[in-house]
């Protein structure tokens, strides 16, 4: 059995990690809510800008757009979407698995796999590996980012695709679900999707383009893709915090077990001192009666 000492000092120092776990669950819960309600505010837009980029898709007028083309995928471009920091549970390693088993897939099939990273974690986890190339790394936004934090990202992944040296871009990220649940998933951003129906008859009212097709095509995409990117981030933001506060919580529940373990080995250790040190004075007693 350990030292009354020893287990002292374990105690003042779980307590220590406890303080700190608990500081971090709060701020994670805090975080959280306002994270919760600016994904779940602009979410209803993302899936009208989907809805609009296939419905762009379906017109004869965009064959010819850089945006649209779908050519053989040789090279494919991740986007990442990790933290900088861990204690936030399965966050990190949720999306870390689905990039791997992609990187294994584009092997089998010799495409070259090239990645984009936010956060460190993801960084860290490509620059172990021989095979994908790791085309940049962005820091993690704030709570709150704000279109001129994506723009960088927006103008790499465009310009990757339109100068042919990624012929597929795949975003991998967390969707929000709720506070108990996160799923890792990827989507692709480009090319453009399709409709969801084959032969899906073409939109009159969104045919005519003024001041031309070019133009509208090439901004309206744009920023329809830019919406896409946006609220992918918002939700791993939300699930990184739900998942942070939940790993934090766990670590504070673990550190009142603890705690509670070590005070009972040491009211243990405290009594059977007492009981030999008792049991020594009755024996010294006795030899002195002798």
């Amino acid at each position: 059995m350990a030292s009354t000492i020893t287990l002292k000092r374990r105690i003042t120092s779980v307590k220590n990690t406890r303080q700190i776990t608990k500081a971090m669950e709060l701020v994670s819960a805090s975080k959280l809510r306002r994270a919760q309600e600016y994904a779940k505010r602009s979410r209803d837009y993302r899936e009208l800008a989907y809805v609009l980029l296939q419905r762009l898709n379906a017109l004869d007028e965009v064959e010819r757009q850089p945006l649209f083309v779908r050519r053989e995928v040789k090279n494919r471009l991740y986007v990442v979407v990790t933290s900088n920091t861990g204690l936030a549970g399965a966050y990190n390693a949720n999306i870390l698995k689905i990039l791997t088993k992609c990187f294994k897939e584009d092997q089998s099939t010799k495409v070259k796999s090239h990645v984009i990273t936010i956060g460190n974690k993801g960084a860290q986890f490509v620059r172990r590996l021989a095979h994908p190339n790791l085309v940049a790394v962005y820091p993690p936004f704030g709570d709150q980012p704000t279109a001129n934090d994506l723009r960088p990202i927006l103008n790499i992944i465009l310009e990757q695709y339109r100068e042919k040296q990624a012929d597929e871009v795949v975003i991998i990220y967390t969707q929000y679900k709720s506070n108990l649940f996160q799923e890792a998933q990827k989507q692709i951003l480009l090319p453009a999707p399709l409709p969801e129906t084959e032969g899906k008859a073409k939109a009159p009212d969104i045919s005519n383009f003024e001041p031309d097709v070019e133009t509208v095509i090439n901004q309206v995409a744009t920023r329809l893709i830019e919406a896409q990117l946006w609220q992918d981030v918002l939700e791993s933001l939300a699930s990184e915090h739900a998942m942070r506060m939940i790993a934090t919580k766990n670590a504070t529940d673990n550190a009142n077990e603890l705690i509670d373990d070590y005070t009972l080995a040491l009211n243990t250790a405290r009594q059977a001192s007492i009981t030999q040190e008792l049991a020594e004075i009755s024996g010294g007693a006795e030899a002195l009666k002798g």
